[in-house]
């Protein structure tokens, strides 16, 4: 038996993947309910990897993949790509970036309009990553626990964790014992805006504040940017919210006439790279650091921990899946 603390993102991943190569697991989370305790209920759920290749380490392309199809397995994944636009001022950032990844094909103001027709006229050069998609995180989150589930884990919400488990999941708390994790606060609001046709995840950038724009479905959509190097957990400030509400207006000016469903923080684990690692303390593995990357990352950092737990012999049902 595996026993695993936190259903979080990380947690969940690493169970649902244990479980599809055979393993007996068992997870652990003080929370009665998936997402209610996990700063991932709080992500935009961008499956990304070129678009987060600009800031980050090419191991961002290497790991994430393969993630869309892996979620696919457990989620619906809208396949719909990215689409980046700047206002004319800031064409020059919009070069910027792309010199610093790749995996796009710029687009100019037709095809920014047949891509997304609600933003005909506003923007004239863009960047289009058709190979990106995008998922519901809280949905996700759900969705991989019945799948988990199902695949024969043993899931006990509302009981911590026993003192000592095989792996730890468990995000920042963790960081008594992981010394060099540091919190991330991220911040973001959901909105609803009806009439708004957005069919694919938009990022903005902007002179103050990039910003990024998922649809949730039914008129709603998350927007998110600010990642600030903080400890605290108190509630969005009036200025970040402004400059979120600001930035989606310059997207699109609906946005302006949009009820703020809901605000939320989370303090996101991050190592000083900013990538996720895998790391052995004693009898206990520890994954951590999903950060800004989580969904994104969180398939190839479950199949890290499963080949470090699994002996070699319970590992056929992998390579299974790997030739298939």
């Amino acid at each position: 038996m595996i026993t695993i603390a936190g259903a979080g993102l990380a947690g969940l991943a690493c169970a649902y993947e244990l479980a599809q190569r055979g393993a007996e697991v068992r997870v652990y989370d003080r929370a009665s309910e998936i997402g209610a305790a996990s700063v991932s209920r709080y992500a935009g759920g961008m499956l990304a990897p070129w678009c987060e290749r600009e800031s980050a380490e090419e191991a961002v392309i290497t790991l994430g993949g393969r993630a869309i199809d892996w979620w696919s397995n457990v989620t619906p994944v809208h396949r719909r790509g990215t689409l980046m636009v700047a206002p004319a001022r800031d064409r020059a950032e919009l070069t910027r970036f792309a010199r610093r990844t790749s995996g796009y094909k710029g687009v100019g103001g037709a095809e920014i309009e047949a891509l997304e027709p609600a933003l005909a006229g506003r923007f004239q050069q863009g960047l289009f990553f058709d190979q990106e998609a995008h998922l519901d995180p809280r949905q996700g989150l759900i969705d991989l626990a019945q799948a988990a589930v199902k695949a024969g884990v043993d899931l006990r919400l509302g009981h911590p964790a026993p003192k000592q488990v095989d792996l730890d999941c468990t995000g920042m708390p963790a960081g008594d014992q992981l010394t060099d994790l540091r919190p991330v606060r991220g911040e973001m609001a959901i909105l609803h805006c009806p009439g708004l046709e957005i069919t694919r995840t938009l990022r903005l950038l902007h002179p103050r504040i990039p910003l990024y724009l998922v649809p949730r479905g039914d008129d709603h959509f998350m927007i998110g940017a600010t990642m600030i190097e903080s400890s605290s957990t108190r509630p969005v400030s009036l200025r970040s919210l402004s400059d979120l509400l600001n930035a989606a207006f310059v997207l699109h000016p609906a946005l302006a006439e949009a009820s703020v469903v809901e605000t939320g923080t989370g303090l996101r684990p991050a190592f000083p790279d900013n990538l996720p690692r895998v790391t052995q303390l004693g009898g206990t593995l520890f994954l951590n650091g999903l950060y800004r990357h989580g969904f994104l990352l969180a398939p190839a950092m479950a199949m890290q921990v499963a080949d470090r737990l699994l002996p070699e012999t319970q590992d056929a049902h992998h390579r299974q899946r790997q030739s298939a």
